[in-house]
């Protein structure tokens, strides 16, 4: 469910037309609604209400402060692969406590910052690594609170370059090597065990991938409790699915239902890492039309935005539907809506039918709440989309357009030129 209705001819988020947004703030930005963000928040958040657990969010998916201060005050904590992210997710106001540190490259100044900031845990996901954690811990004088993420080898049936639970995959530690990683972790002077990791991959539409590779799990946490090694926290990662154009993934209810029937004799605290599932279709990016070709073959919808704002249709061949943000009658056509980028590949929709837009018109890319600006770049020198927020009958900018200055921040011109 989300807030993006049409209200006769015109797209509103929420209580606010989007045409009004486009007037005052111009094209093409992201828009997000705090309805949305909020109720799918605590849509997942009650499908765990009756255990103990933790919703860390994932930051990667979408990492704008104001979108990580909603969840922050819902309780929520982070899910968090880089530095950077440590410090958005604590400029947010994000208890540490309630930080978890994923990734497979984490750098030992990293390492260093979340031990000064005292996270929860760190998901290691290789023996180099803990061999580096440890070698940090103990140069600070600390102990570093762990999970080892175990790569349980299930097929999560999604795009394989969002799939990670597999021997191919680069996460995790093989499960056939995780009893005697475990009993290393478990000896090191400045490590402490306190729990099991496991993530398969994203936008996944089946339960049943998830259960598969829980079993192989709880059998490691019973195998690992049988040698005195106490797991406190269970991290089953993110990874459901939503709706881009014709998926049905599990409600997070049921996705609920079968976590809890699968752990519920565990006596851990469940953790999640959720990100597309509540970011995703809770934001939009709306773009204005440039110019329409008629081509030999195609029609074109040449939009303001392209992919270096939104990657995904590039580089998955992902579907994100196109809406207008003002219907009209005419008959659709079909069409490809690309963007103003020196790439053949550049496109947010291929063969799509869509309305025939005409110069001037605005559209929206539906679901592009998650994955959206924080993989947009600066390509052809492209300033960064705008980002805004609508609460009910208002709106606020969240992150301003980049300035031209913006562009070559940093750089400079050598003496030597």
């Amino acid at each position: 469910m989300h807030h993006f209705n049409y209200k006769e001819d015109d797209l509103y988020c929420e209580e606010v037309n989007v045409s009004k947004i486009a007037e005052e703030v111009g094209t093409p930005f992201f828009l997000y609604s705090h309805a949305t963000l909020t109720r799918h928040f605590e849509a997942f958040d009650k499908a765990f209400a009756e255990v103990p657990h933790l919703v860390c969010y994932s930051v990667k998916a979408n990492s704008n402060l104001a979108v990580l201060r909603l969840f922050s005050g819902l309780g929520g904590g982070a899910d968090i692969v880089s530095g950077g992210e440590l410090f958005r997710a604590i400029k947010a106001g994000i208890d540490p406590d309630k930080i978890v540190y994923s990734g497979v490259g984490k750098k030992e100044e990293e390492m260093e910052y979340a031990l000064k900031e005292n996270i929860l845990m760190f998901n290691v996901e290789s023996h180099q690594e803990l061999d580096a954690l440890n070698t940090v811990a103990g140069r600070m004088g600390k102990k570093a609170r762990i999970s080892l993420r175990v790569n349980p080898d299930v097929d999560p049936k999604t795009h394989p370059y969002i799939s990670t639970g597999l021997k191919q995959n680069k996460f995790g530690i093989p499960i056939s090597d995780a009893l005697s990683e475990y009993r290393y972790a478990n000896s090191l002077e400045n490590i402490e065990v306190v729990g099991v990791d496991c993530h398969i991959g994203s936008q996944l539409t089946q339960t049943q991938p998830f259960v598969d590779a829980l079993k192989k799990v709880k059998a490691l946490v019973l195998q690992l409790r049988d040698e005195g090694i106490n797991i406190k926290y269970l991290d089953l990662g993110g990874g459901l699915g939503i709706t881009y154009d014709e998926e049905e993934p599990p409600h997070p209810t049921d996705y609920g239902k079968a976590i809890i029937a699968e752990t519920k004799d565990l006596g851990v605290i469940l953790v999640f890492e959720p990100g597309r599932v509540i970011v995703g279709n809770a934001g939009v990016l709306v773009s204005k039309v440039t110019y329409t070709k008629e081509g030999e073959e195609k029609n074109f919808i040449i939009g303001d935005a392209g992919m270096n704002d939104l990657a995904r249709p590039s580089l998955y061949g992902s579907y994100q539907g196109i809406m207008a943000v003002k219907k009209s009658d005419e008959a659709l056509i079909v069409a490809d809506v690309v963007g103003p980028i020196c790439e053949s590949g550049d496109f947010l929709a291929k063969d799509r039918e869509v309305q025939p837009f005409k110069p001037g018109d605005l559209f929206a890319v539906a679901s592009s709440g998650a994955y959206g600006f924080t993989m947009s770049s600066n390509y052809n020198s492209r300033r960064r989309a705008a980002e805004v927020m609508v609460k009910g009958d208002s709106f606020e900018v969240i992150r301003e357009r980049e300035e031209y200055s913006d562009l070559v921040k940093g750089e400079k011109i050598p003496s030597f030129l």
